[in-house]
């Protein structure tokens, strides 16, 4: 009889173990505590793929990564798509994100319809979007298209609009915006110049820029050491601006990379005499022949905007920068050296002086 209750017993405790085993914890789960999760997961994604493996995982989860709160959530990493691999379908995921209200993806989606896919009026319009929900890349972005008059002809430039773009992106907080506004009161760009102003707010750019490299990840013991040594005076050291390779470039923004990406070799644009950003963070081409700036030094760099010089004066142009004959006026016999603010090229081309101070 004992060994007859221990079977049974021990039959049952078999049964129970092998219905617990067939039981899917994961369905208990409620549906908004998943979908809780997979917002936490869509913005702090790191690539597209975190977000792609989840949607493959199960049914449920397919339904769920696709709910409207959790594209909406979605950060730029989420986003960070390589242009060897745009699709159909990868453009229907940032069209489902940006009906979702998401702002990430207007701004990126807008970026690549304007420059890539040269919808102009479907990407301005995106960015828009976005820049009215106080995105501060996309209100950068406006400004620069608006400085440059991206997408039409030289007329159709409005420096006020840029000015007025920048100030409301320097006033949330972007930096380059804060430095272009500083450049635009210096120069008197579209805005009344104020020469003491524009170099306040130069320096104010360099104090943020200071700050936010200071508290970043990729601020390494080392330069810790290096910054506290400069300040006790233990070596010589200059602004911030003049760090150079002492100090890591800003993370590259998705749009950015992909349209770096988009264009290679930039060869599709010589065919057409159009030229990339000479910034290698930035990525944005010439959408007419002689667009953007160049320096008025060396004439083998140009620029969509101060931002993108001040940033590649200090990472690589300062060092690379050396001046040629052609612009000293020597061609033919021809006088009056310009000391690099002469142009020489084609009707309309912008040159711009690669002066470091406030950079």
């Amino acid at each position: 009889m004992t060994n007859r209750k221990r079977l049974r017993t021990s039959g049952r405790t078999a049964t129970a173990t092998t219905a617990a085993a067939q039981s899917d914890f994961f369905d208990d789960l409620p549906d908004d505590l998943v979908v809780f999760i997979l917002c936490k997961l869509s913005s702090s994604a790191s690539s597209p793929s975190d977000l792609i493996n989840v949607l493959i995982t199960c049914k449920r989860l397919n339904r769920f990564g696709l709910h409207s709160l959790v594209l909406s959530k979605a950060g730029p990493g989420a986003f960070a798509i390589k242009a060897k691999n745009w699709s159909d379908s990868a453009h229907r995921f940032l069209k489902l994100c940006v009906s979702a209200g998401n702002i990430e993806a207007c701004y990126t989606l807008g970026m690549i319809r304007f420059y890539c896919l040269q919808n102009r009026a479907s990407g301005a319009s995106l960015m828009a979007k976005a820049a009215m929900r106080c995105h501060t890349r996309a209100l950068y972005s406006l400004a620069v298209i608006q400085f440059n008059g991206s997408g039409g002809s030289k007329k159709e430039k409005d420096l006020r609009a840029g000015v007025s773009l920048c100030a409301r992106a320097a006033g949330l907080g972007h930096i380059d915006a804060l430095r272009e506004l500083g450049h635009c009161l210096q120069d008197g760009y579209g805005v009344r110049q104020n020469v003491s102003e524009g170099r306040r707010l130069i320096v104010q750019a360099n104090a943020q820029e200071l700050a936010s490299v200071i508290t970043s990840a990729t601020w390494r013991s080392h330069q810790y050491q290096h910054f506290y040594a400069c300040l006790t005076g233990l070596v010589s050291c200059p602004l911030l601006s003049d760090f150079g390779c002492n100090v890591p470039g800003p993370e590259v923004h998705p749009a950015n990379r992909f349209m770096k990406e988009w264009f290679g070799s930039g060869r599709w644009l010589e065919d057409v005499g159009l030229r990339m950003c000479s910034h290698v963070g930035c990525g944005r081409p010439e959408t007419r022949p002689h667009e953007f700036r160049r320096c008025s030094v060396c004439g083998t760099v140009n620029y969509c905007s101060r931002g993108c010089q001040a940033l590649d004066w200090k990472l690589r142009h300062k060092v690379q920068c050396k001046p040629i004959e052609r612009w000293l006026g020597v061609d033919g016999g021809g006088g009056g050296g310009g000391g690099g603010d002469g142009v020489e090229g084609g009707e309309g081309e912008n040159v711009v002086g690669n002066n470091n101070m406030g950079y």
